[in-house]
């Protein structure tokens, strides 16, 4: 499914944040393709501490012509200056028009998403991931069956990185170790 011609790189790679991957974030952005996006989360940082490390990604993302999403509600993205908002279908079907990214585990959750109107749906995980250590992942032919009856634009997620990308050939994807190291 074509993505949303506002948002372009919806095509492109997504690094997500975490406490785990902080360190390497600015190195990360440089590398990243023009086009990329960010999704920051770093839900281990208290409020205050969160926004200043936004404020910090989202320059350097910016300088490298990057989309940057931030985890909570349409209101607190728009709030902190972001391009859009990540989560669940439940927190971001209020608020400002903003791209929303959302995320699935499921085909109930897909139907969330569409309903909540969401710009993309991040299918996860498509592995194992250091992210939920021991959870189930979806695996290769159940992500392209999920990813099928979407209805919207699947950013893969979960244990990705580029030789996976590659052999999957999602028409997007996101990591955070897999971007980040």
């Amino acid at each position: 499914m074509p993505v949303p011609e506002r948002y372009p790189s919806l095509t492109r790679l997504w690094l997500l944040t975490d406490a785990r991957n902080d360190a390497a974030l600015e190195a990360a952005l440089a590398r990243l393709p023009r086009g990329s996006g960010l999704v920051l989360r770093h839900y281990h940082l208290p409020e205050a501490q969160r926004r200043a490390r936004f404020r910090v990604l989202a320059r350097v993302a910016r300088r490298f012509g990057h989309c940057v999403v931030l985890s909570g509600s349409a209101a607190q993205a728009r709030r902190w200056g972001a391009d859009g908002a990540y989560g669940a279908a439940a927190r971001l079907t209020r608020g400002p028009v903003l791209l929303r990214l959302v995320t699935a585990h499921s085909l109930r959750e897909l139907g969330e998403a569409r309903r909540a109107r969401a710009d993309a749906v991040l299918l996860s995980p498509v592995w194992p991931s250091a992210s939920h250590p021991g959870g189930k992942a979806l695996g290769t032919l159940r992500f392209r069956l999920l990813s099928q009856r979407a209805g919207l634009p699947v950013i893969a997620l979960g244990g990705m990185n580029l030789p996976r990308a590659r052999a999957l050939k999602p028409a997007a994807w996101a990591a955070i170790d897999g971007l980040s190291t």
